[in-house]
């Protein structure tokens, strides 16, 4: 009988969740049984990606940003005491999920909760530092002291000097085993032909993911040439409209979206982690646009600006014409880091 392995990312944006998708093919190649745990749209995502897998709802984090970027760490902070209500809830549903399900191993994509002591445990994250301005020093201890409940931590990333995360990805001690396992993308690059003059892709939560698509909707008026506008919006149905030379879509499934990346000379979009490792692999022209006040992104977004990969702009300076200095910039580039899957998951073989 094949080990089942609880693969469980936090639903914020689709970053999480999509970032999933090559281990839990990984998982499924090597033997294992993968069981898909999480919400909202991160959920609905992967249950279209993988309809053959069974899937859990946990509970929900309710994750929205402020209006105004720099009130969103007294957001965060405000909501706190729910976050941790949440946190507790999960550890109650993963027990429970271990013990329903005979589940073998658990990884999980940024869920503080997710994890549980009768089985092997993996916290997957680029966040080893965690950046709030100031108080990172605090975020990041506090990160911490939730990560070394796991067994094992995983960073998607290269563990040298050539790698994607910067300071966010690379700490110089944790107190848990921590393992480099390459840039996670579940998409591979192919030399099509550029038809695709910008693509513009959305995701992320409310509010900010309806502001920059309203801001960009009445930009992408203004630009010359073929574009695809790509929401980022979960529903049941995909729907295209057809606005001039624009071509809206709700949502793109995998497949679809790595033919319109690999088809597109540039993106237009959110500078998230999952972002970047997708279009390193697929090599690609973009500018990023970080979501307000969340200051990874704002760091990821400087640093490829700095190293000469990317432009970008906060959202309030934004306007089309910003985009005629891409041509500048040398476009985002991939290393190969092999990894060996059997040994990855040799965690779950030992208990």
């Amino acid at each position: 009988m094949k080990k089942r392995i609880l693969i469980a990312p936090l639903n914020w944006g689709l970053g999480h969740a999509t970032r999933c998708i090559p281990i839990i093919k990984a998982l499924y190649e090597n033997g294992f049984e993968p069981i898909i745990a999480s919400d909202g749209i991160a959920l609905q995502l992967l249950r279209k990606e993988f309809p053959g897998f069974s899937s859990i709802e946990l509970p929900s984090y309710n994750i929205t940003y402020a209006k105004k970027g720099k009130h969103f760490k007294l957001k965060l902070l405000k909501d706190s005491p729910r976050l941790a209500k949440t946190i507790k809830a999960e550890r109650k549903a993963t027990k429970l999920i271990v013990e329903n399900h005979r589940i073998a191993g658990v990884i999980s994509d940024n869920r503080l909760g997710v994890y549980d002591k009768k089985v092997p445990s993996v916290f997957v994250t680029h966040q080893l530092n965690v950046l709030s301005g100031r108080t990172t020093w605090l975020s990041t201890k506090l990160h911490e002291k939730f990560i070394t409940k796991f067994d094992e931590c995983w960073v998607p990333d290269n563990e040298g000097n050539i790698n994607l995360s910067g300071k966010l990805g690379h700490k110089k001690h944790l107190d848990i085993p921590t393992k480099y396992i390459g840039p996670l993308s579940r998409f591979n690059k192919s030399n099509t032909q550029n038809r695709i003059d910008l693509l513009v892709l959305l995701s992320g939560p409310e509010p900010q993911r309806t502001m920059l698509e309203e801001k960009l909707l009445k930009e992408v008026g203004n630009f010359k040439g073929s574009v695809v506008f790509v929401r980022g919006v979960m529903e049941q149905k995909q729907t295209i409209t057809e606005k001039g030379p624009v071509t809206i879509y709700n949502f793109m499934t995998s497949v679809l979206l790595e033919k319109t990346i690999n088809e597109s000379k540039l993106v237009l979009c959110r500078s998230g982690y999952t972002t970047v490792m997708d279009l390193a692999k697929l090599e690609k022209l973009a500018f990023f646009i970080p979501t307000p006040g969340q200051s990874e992104q704002e760091y990821l977004a400087k640093r490829m600006t700095e190293q000469g990969f990317a432009p970008s702009c906060s959202q309030e300076e934004f306007s089309i014409d910003k985009l005629e200095i891409v041509s500048d910039f040398k476009g985002l580039k991939s290393f190969n880091v092999d990894i060996n899957h059997k040994k990855l998951f040799g965690l779950f073989q030992g208990k």
